[in-house]
């Protein structure tokens, strides 16, 4: 039976996927490609067996398990994951999260309560449906953060701002699994994303991708950094401590 693999419709993951489909271990996995938060649904809800998902998908369900040390971190800015804006942070009242995104809109509200200290509302915006108002301040991800943040006048990068208040790398997303898995598939499946990774000019010259084979070569070689280094384990276990209080406080009491 084949093992069903969850991968991010993103620029950041050409190399995974690059690596998966050109290694021996393709021919044992069907492949689902999607955006970050469907992904975590298809992992939470059995669709698939692994996923690279967000890494808050770990906090909602104890059964999943990381199983590689490859992931989509960034030691600086990531340029990708991105808080735009019309104004200057400390005037923003309100941040349309991104619909496709779990980890990186609470980074967001960890930043905005933690680092920036501001009071701000949110609501969740689909950029699929309609065009982004640059007199509005919208967290954006992915490509689109890659296409769009020079229409706004002020651009945050997230992961930047994270390093300024904690001094550590942020991890995006993990390999993660909801099940049980061969040893022999595991070791299988590691080194395809080894050999995706040393090859990522092969990933972009390969796959289809939308940008200019330069700047997507750039920002996969600079801002992305795909080992789940110890500083990185510490930058994940510092955000979750975060995130677990940040959903803590989000919860109302009735009655």
């Amino acid at each position: 039976m084949l093992v069903r693999v969850s991968a991010i419709s993103y620029l950041n993951t050409l190399p995974f996927i690059y690596g998966l489909k050109n290694h021996p271990v393709n021919s044992k996995v069907e492949f689902l490609i999607d955006t970050p938060a469907r992904s975590a649904d298809n992992l939470l809800g059995g669709l698939c067996d692994v996923g690279i998902v967000p890494t808050v998908t770990l906090l909602e369900n104890k059964h999943l398990s990381i199983i590689s040390d490859f992931c989509i971190a960034s030691d600086s800015d990531v340029a990708s994951v991105l808080l735009c804006s019309s104004l200057p942070v400390n005037e923003i009242k309100r941040i349309y999260l991104d619909s496709e995104s779990r980890t990186s809109n609470l980074l967001c509200r960890i930043l905005v309560k933690k680092h920036w200290r501001i009071e701000v509302e949110f609501s969740i915006y689909d950029h699929s449906h309609t065009d982004n108002d640059t007199e509005c301040a919208y967290v954006l991800i992915g490509d689109k953060a890659l296409k769009r943040a020079s229409e706004f006048k002020y651009v945050y990068d997230l992961a930047h701002e994270w390093r300024e208040f904690k001094s550590l790398p942020f991890v995006f997303a993990c390999w993660t699994a909801n099940k049980e898995l061969d040893s022999e598939f595991l070791e299988e499946f590691n080194q395809a994303l080894k050999f995706g990774v040393e090859n990522i000019e092969k990933s972009v010259n390969t796959l289809e991708h939308g940008f200019d084979q330069s700047f997507a070569i750039n920002y996969l070689k600079n801002n992305i950094s795909y080992n789940l280094s110890p500083d990185k384990r510490e930058g994940l276990s510092e955000f979750w401590s975060l995130a677990l209080e940040e959903l803590k406080s989000k919860v109302r009491w009735f009655g």
